[in-house]
């Protein structure tokens, strides 16, 4: 059962025309939507489903700097910063706690990958600190794995998904946003090669300009204006489970299993070394640009053709204004969960804490993650269409990034200094 969100009540009436539109009802679009409501901007998000319907309710509820590319960190520290005042800001409850991140390695080429990690972070200013299997048993303790070391980052935490975004969109509401669901943008209004709008379902809204936040959705959408925008499909399964007594506030990440306690006093856990890749026409059209990653992750891969696989091969590429847009066949994409993946991380989890055998399930669910040939986003301006700003294919780190990836997105909006160097975001190094 996908979770559930806390209700917001949205708007009903579209109006005819205003500043800026978002696409997309996820937790960067409406973050980016509450820093330009903040700043007196007239914006409205337009969400085909609901808001946080799908990866941004979804989620892990992680929050780390670990293990990120460098060039990708200063974004993940300015969220830090931003997650610690969001609950004051947006006054109500987001679950965000910075109970810090741990990830343990079995054996030394794991560690290796770590401590190269570290050292590529050096000049950044983090607390990351390498740990012996000693160290960790004392931080997690009751475990019965031995592991050869691993990394911790004390300033690392969560927040809980179900919330967050929530509570981000009815402050945006309160700031005077306008936020609609179950309204799909079909395309772009253009005058002069330039965007003077977008035709919803309901529609035309005339604009000045548009910020796509789709998601999973934004290769189809910019593919039906004939941009080249390579992302690829994985689903991650998810089990939530009923409170359980066990002593940590650390999340932890294994080779083949991951923990972080929720707030409710249960425990969120996933199988970390396996993701379900289902096969579409795309990895036809665009797999030659993740050969890099499929040599480096292939084990971490279970590549097949399913259910997701059929429902993608039946959705148009090419539609009109006037036509009804596969954002309308599918409002929410809510993949079933692997089972079988799930138990394979309980039963790894069990035998490294077995604590954990006691577990009841409260709930499982899956997500699609849209992850881009070098697993970063797009933050920035389409040069193709004057007045078109993506921030999208956040690889699945979004969530953890929302507060500084929207307030970027609605700097470079503004033409106001941005939050951090935007330089390693740029949509141009996709183009071909």
């Amino acid at each position: 059962m996908a979770p559930q969100t806390t209700p917001v009540q949205t708007s009903v009436v579209i109006p005819k025309e205003t500043a800026v539109v978002i696409i997309g009802g996820g937790i960067v679009g409406l973050t980016a939507a509450l820093n330009l409501a903040e700043r007196g901007v007239a914006v409205t998000v337009l969400e085909k489903g609901r808001i946080a319907g799908e990866q941004s309710s979804r989620n892990l509820g992680w929050i780390r700097k670990t293990s990120r590319l460098a060039d990708d960190v200063p974004l993940a520290q300015a969220s830090d910063r931003l997650w610690a005042g969001m609950a004051q800001r947006v006054d109500a409850e987001v679950g965000y706690r910075q109970s810090g991140i741990l990830f343990a390695a079995r054996d030394d080429a794991q560690m290796a990958m770590y401590e190269g990690w570290k050292k590529s972070v050096e000049a950044l200013d983090l607390d990351s600190r390498i740990l012996s299997g000693q160290e960790i048993a004392q931080l997690v303790p009751n475990g019965q794995e031995k592991w050869r070391g691993g990394i911790y980052t004390p300033s690392d935490g969560c927040a809980e998904p179900t919330l967050a975004a929530s509570a981000i969109a009815q402050a945006a509401l309160k700031k005077g946003a306008v936020i609609i669901e179950n309204c799909a943008v079909r395309t772009l209004s253009l005058t002069g090669g330039k965007v003077s709008g977008v035709v919803t379902e309901r529609g035309e809204i005339r604009c000045e300009q548009i910020l796509l936040a789709g998601g999973l959705w934004s290769r189809k959408f910019l593919g039906n204006l004939g941009i080249h925008f390579p992302t690829l499909p994985l689903i991650c399964s998810v089990l939530h489970t009923e409170r359980l007594p066990v002593a940590t506030e650390i999340a932890v990440g294994a080779p083949d299993f991951s923990f972080r306690k929720h707030r409710d006093g249960g425990f969120i856990i996933t199988q970390r070394g396996a993701l379900d890749a289902p096969l579409t026409l795309d990895h036809l059209l665009i797999g030659t640009q993740y050969l890099d990653q499929l040599r480096h992750q292939r084990g971490f891969l279970r590549i097949g053709f399913n259910r997701y696989s059929l429902k993608d091969l039946s959705l148009a590429r090419r539609w009109s204004g006037q036509s009804i847009s596969p954002f309308e066949h599918i409002r929410t994409m809510d993949p079933a969960s692997n089972m079988r993946l799930n138990q394979e991380a309980l039963n790894n989890l069990q035998k490294a804490w077995p604590a954990f055998v006691k577990v009841k399930i409260k709930s499982a669910w899956a997500g699609v993650i849209d992850v881009t040939p070098d697993s970063t986003p797009v933050i920035g301006p389409v040069a193709k269409i004057p007045g078109l700003t993506l921030a999208t294919g956040f690889s699945g780190h979004g969530f953890g990034t929302s507060p500084a990836a929207g307030q970027l997105a609605a700097d470079l909006l503004c033409g106001h200094p941005p939050i951090i160097n935007p330089a390693p975001y740029t949509f141009d190094r996709f183009q071909i």
